[in-house]
């Protein structure tokens, strides 16, 4: 048997906007694939034949497809539009696809109109199942686990078919490490508990260690990803403790062995003293700050709270002390913006010298708590998945047009960026993450 796995290519937010080139000095950077399809073919029978195409790099060739007898696809919401594209010219030929990933698990009606079968939350349970059944050509419409995967049995994913399938041009320099799954925090716009569950999971430390080593041999970094809610709990604070020791005792540079820490103003600010050294001494020399989804970032800059806007600073100031530089992504759109907030932004950038930083607009990903609300409001405006990349705007905003939040998004870019191309290229933490 053989499995063709197939990560379907997406919206830029230069492709959306190809006039954010004019003036933001990025250089050209594709991040790795998310970790759904590694995860899968880790825990794949070896006797069963998987192969891996990055439809990003270089597009499926449906017509000249290889040979499989199971076309998968992994992919979040912007991917969609693509891979159903894929899906429905693949069946159209005869072959069998299955799909999943946090797309698929937020909308599974959707994904089932152009798949054969949809696996939803993870898929590492259920996966056998799929292959005997699509083997015997019996695929199932819905697969899921009802349970969470223990992930005392993950093995580590297969970042290698990542690593075979980069082109020269667009090569990632890290690739996602994952801690923990599952989240107990129910933020607006975040799709981990409802795929990957409320629990927090950490996995186990020799997994981690053999993920740390895999990628050291691929000569890449590993990312922790901005799932990080574990700095808020005791016990989980203790095992990222003992991961930051496995770190620290990588024999690599420090540059080599980490890109960057996903994180929140309120966790910065949470964190003592202490911890932020041993992150230090471990490699970790960048935050990746998310913004928008916490109170002192939505306050700060949605309303200009005066007292938010101090702890924001505190923020900046606390990363530039302990020489961990901050990445910010700035987020607008929240119902608590005006239109002020795009000069709030930029004000703030200026006052705390920050020298680089990505903006977003708020997107109401299927299946969370804001696209609910926002369906329950008749507020969504498009259901075109493609345009779901944080780069145009999907719904109703509530304190502005949705053409004014629009040109406010690509304002911000110009802002900050305009008259910056010089320090283009002069190191990678001047690139924009996904840009």
């Amino acid at each position: 048997m053989r499995v063709q796995f197939i990560y379907p290519s997406f919206e830029r937010h230069a492709q959306s906007h190809p006039e954010l080139l004019e003036f933001v000095p990025a250089d050209e950077y594709l991040g790795g694939a998310g970790l759904g399809i590694a995860s899968m073919a880790a825990v794949t029978p070896k006797h069963i034949d998987v192969a891996f195409h990055d439809d990003r790099v270089v597009p499926f060739p449906v017509d000249t497809a290889p040979d499989a007898d199971l076309y998968a696809f992994s992919f979040f919401t912007p991917a969609a539009t693509r891979a159903f594209e894929l899906a429905d010219q693949l069946r159209a030929r005869g072959k069998k696809t299955v799909c999943g990933g946090i797309f698929p698990s937020m909308m599974p009606d959707e994904a089932g109109k152009h798949f054969d079968a949809v696996v939803t939350g993870e898929g590492e349970g259920v996966w056998d199942e799929v292959l005997a059944d699509a083997q015997a050509g019996k695929l199932k419409p819905r697969y899921r686990q009802m349970q969470p995967f223990d992930v005392t049995k993950l093995p580590p994913p297969r970042v290698d078919l990542y690593v075979e399938n980069e082109s020269p041009h667009l090569k990632p320099d890290d690739y996602p490490l994952q801690l923990s799954r599952g989240c107990p925090l129910s933020c607006d716009a975040c799709v981990i508990p409802g795929t990957l569950g409320k629990s927090l999971r950490v996995v186990p430390h020799d997994m981690l260690r053999q993920s740390l080593a895999n990628l050291a041999k691929l000569g890449k970094r590993a990312a922790l990803t901005e799932d990080t809610s574990f700095f808020f709990y005791s016990g989980a604070r203790r095992h990222f403790r003992e991961f930051l020791k496995i770190l620290r005792d990588d024999p690599r540079p420090s540059y080599d062995k980490i890109s960057y820490v996903g994180i929140s103003a309120p966790m910065i600010l949470s964190i003592d003293p202490e911890l932020l050294k041993e992150l230090i001494e471990s490699g970790v020399d960048r935050f990746y700050l998310v913004g928008g989804f916490d109170p002192i970032t939505r306050g700060a800059f949605g309303w200009g709270d005066p007292v938010a806007r101090a702890k924001m600073e505190r923020v900046i100031d606390r990363c530039q002390e302990f020489k961990i530089d901050p990445y910010v992504s700035f987020l607008v759109g929240n119902d608590g913006d005006d239109e002020g907030v795009f000069d709030r932004m930029l004000d703030f950038c200026a006052k705390t010298k920050i020298d680089k930083c990505e903006f977003a607009i708020m997107t109401p990903y299927p299946g969370t708590p804001v696209w609910n609300r926002m369906v329950a409001e008749d507020r969504i405006i498009s259901r075109t998945w493609k345009h779901y990349n944080d780069a145009n705007v999907t719904f109703k905003p509530k304190n502005m047009t949705p053409e004014r939040l629009q040109r406010g998004y690509v304002d911000l870019w110009r802002g900050f960026y305009e008259g910056r191309k010089d320090i283009a290229g002069r190191e990678h933490h001047a690139r924009t993450v996904q840009f």
